[in-house]
């Protein structure tokens, strides 16, 4: 079987295989290309984007779908940015099925353009994913029926392709600066040996910032004249994109808004504009110079890759900052080059080539504590940096006394940070249960993280005292090699879309326009909202989809739990009947907290279990901050819905204010049997005070 490299990028991907002598980069869905896209290696670039469109049936990919969806999602983006649901054609789905729709969509324009078969690959990730965007990204490719040989980190795979062609030992500094996160990765090659020393990064610093500030920039000279609609929003990203790719080539862009106005931007005041992200895309540069121990000067060669990099603001600075010069992109395709060396890899691993690839983890590894005042901190059991595979032991010791069993927080981030910072995120929780109730000091255990080169992680837990092991698992979120399969159904729905289930729409290309540069059949502009997404978006208030907080319904009238209650799954499916009733024309979305399974009684447990089975209820993946209200506020913004809920949404509501809108919250209320439900606007939180 040919070995094969996926480069699954956030804004385009590219495949690459070894045909026994040399890497070839696949040419595959370069017949959607146009004219105005139409440029020098482009036809290599598979966009990582999934799309309808009512003017071609089934589900769009690549550049079919990037140029001509009037709904389109870049998938990447969403799944490793761990938002949890799309929306596509009317229908909703997981992002890990829409990222799984793309890996689909290549191995098959691999098969009918490309003539060859991609079963299997080595597929790269941002060196600063993290583990639960690296589970994502395997069981993607795996839903799609791609083997994953090894997830390789996109730096260490364009350090392999450059070290191949040139043969060149020493210190490479791979600048990795692409369209969703900025990585910097410092790489030994010794002799066919690729030792990963150090690697620091930024996630959500990348094309889509750069492209969001050339967009302010537009819009401060030509500010839009009224509400645009999704197709005009669409096409003006893609002017917005396509502008600042030329500006890396040209002195100046004309960018026409859905308004028919144009502005000229020169490329000294755009790179003036972005000084600023340059600056902060410098930063993990600094740090893993500094924490490698190595001077500039001692550098082999400087790798910059990723779209973003080849900005020539951005090379200048990457230049001046270390004072060297940069290989030359004919020397290492910035576009190409972690496909190609994903592909060697897979070459290494099948022993066509002699190469030998060590990796290093970029997240610390550990678990939460707290001190006597109840303070939680993050106690680090694998540092980041670490050459996997890794093994560590810490002991700890319960707060008190007499207990039965302790839930030990897995997590990945920054110890240095607070617990809190967004650079920490939980994975999962795990219960250690003690064989009976014991003080404190008996209930020592010795806490072992085990961490695979393949970013598995199996935690173990032995009590000090007696030997016992008491919690002994795989963190799932890290991937098993098993596909869930309600991803590989998702998938054939996803695939399945037909033009006729999905609303007509004016599609974004082609267009017909009138003098002024409006569509022809276009409403006459409406006044900007406040709302990101109402709920009469593409719906009357009367039909919008109801998202149910499905945790604080079933808590409803149930006393609280210190004084020995329990939430009530028979009353939650009372209130989602009544909805049903009262609402037969809306989508009812039931969302739980991960904990609701464990708080109902032991007879309701495995009716929960086989709702969330069914896929009649979801709940939050591990680790997911704000857990069950965060993803019931996420689907409400994603689909336009109103929430059910008597939750006030105090952590969230400074980020999303239309939760005090009038018609987006609905309260519930539980009287002898009848459940009634009535507009309510949650309280508004009051100003934090200091104490």
């Amino acid at each position: 079987m040919t070995a094969a490299g996926i480069d699954f990028g956030t804004t385009n991907s590219v495949a690459a295989q070894w045909n026994g002598e040399y890497v070839e980069v696949l040419e595959i869905g370069g017949q959607g290309l146009d004219a105005n896209w139409g440029r020098r290696g482009f036809e290599l670039l598979y966009p990582s984007v999934v799309g309808t469109s009512s003017l071609r049936p089934g589900t769009l990919f690549g550049w079919e779908a990037k140029l001509r969806s009037e709904q389109a999602v870049e998938a990447c983006k969403r799944m490793l940015r761990e938002k949890p649901f799309v929306t596509l054609g009317g229908e909703r789905f997981a992002t890990t099925t829409a990222a799984a729709g793309v890996f689909h969509a290549i191995a098959g324009a691999a098969e009918d353009e490309a003539a060859t078969e991609i079963h299997e690959a080595v597929v790269t990730v941002p060196a600063n994913a993290t583990g639960a965007a690296r589970f994502r990204t395997r069981e993607a490719a795996r839903a799609a029926g791609i083997t994953v040989r090894t997830l390789l980190n996109e730096p260490t795979a364009a350090a392999i392709a450059y070290a191949h062609e040139m043969e060149v030992d020493g210190e490479f500094l791979v600048f990795d600066w692409g369209g969703g996160t900025m990585d910097a990765t410092l790489l030994l090659h010794d002799d066919g040996f690729f030792d990963e020393k150090a690697s620091r990064g930024i996630n959500q610093l990348g094309g889509l910032e750069i492209d969001d500030r050339l967009r302010r920039m537009v819009l401060d000279r030509a500010p839009a004249r009224g509400r645009w609609s999704d197709s005009e929003k669409r096409m003006f990203a893609l002017e917005i994109e396509r502008a600042k790719i030329l500006l890396s080539h040209q002195d100046s862009v004309s960018v026409a808004t859905p308004d028919d106005v144009r502005v000229q931007i020169g490329q000294d005041e755009f790179s003036e504009a972005i000084q600023d992200l340059i600056s902060r895309a410098l930063m993990p540069v600094e740090e893993c110079l500094e924490q490698a121990r190595i001077e500039p000067q001692d550098l082999t060669a400087v790798l910059m890759i990723g779209g973003s990099s080849q900005i020539p603001a951005v090379r200048a600075a990457v230049s001046e900052a270390l004072d060297c010069e940069l290989v030359d992109t004919g020397l290492c395709d910035p576009m190409t080059a972690v496909a190609e060396g994903a592909a060697i890899c897979a070459a290494a691993m099948d022993g066509e080539l002699k190469s030998i690839i060590r990796v290093v983890n970029t997240h610390a590894l550990g678990t939460i504590t707290k001190d006597r005042e109840g303070n939680r901190n993050f106690s680090a059991l694998i540092d980041r940096n670490q050459r996997l595979p890794q093994q560590r032991v810490k002991s700890y010791e319960p707060t008190r006394d007499n207990i039965s069993q302790l839930t030990v927080e897995v997590w990945e981030g920054d110890p240095d940070r607070e617990v809190d910072h967004p650079d920490n995120v939980k994975l999962t929780d795990l219960v250690l249960t003690y064989p009976e109730r014991c003080k404190a000091e008996d209930g020592v255990f010795d806490l072992e993280y085990t961490y695979s080169k393949e970013g598995l992680l199996t935690v173990r837990a032995t009590l000090q005292k007696t030997g016992e092991v008491v919690l002994d698992g795989e963190v799932k979120v890290f991937g098993d090699g098993n596909v869930l399969p309600e991803v590989r159904k998702e998938l054939d729905r996803l695939l399945a879309l037909a033009s006729a289930t999905r609303p007509a729409a004016t599609p974004t290309h082609p267009q017909q326009t009138s003098t002024n540069g409006r569509r022809k059949d276009a409403p006459k502009p409406a006044p900007p909202r406040t709302s990101p997404r109402p709920a009469t978006a593409g719906a009357s208030a009367a039909t919008a989809p109801l998202i149910v907080d499905g945790s604080n319904l079933a808590w409803n009238g149930r006393p609280p739990r210190t004084a020995g209650g329990k939430p009530s799954f028979a009353a939650l499916n009372a209130a989602v009947r009544s909805l049903r009733f009262k609402h037969p024309d809306r989508d009812i979305h039931v969302v739980v907290d991960a904990t609701l399974r464990h708080d109902v009684s032991v007879e309701e447990r495995p009716q929960v279990e086989a709702a969330i089975a069914a896929g009649t209820v979801v709940q939050p993946p591990a680790g997911t901050e704000g857990r069950g209200d965060a993803l019931v506020i996420s689907i409400a913004e994603e689909v336009g819905g109103v929430i059910v809920s008597n939750d006030n949404f105090a952590p969230f509501q400074k980020a999303n204010p239309w939760l005090r809108e009038s018609g987006r919250v609905m309260g519930a209320t539980h009287s002898q049997g009848v459940w009634v439900f009535n507009r309510r606007v949650p309280n508004a939180v009051a100003p934090a005070q200091r104490r």
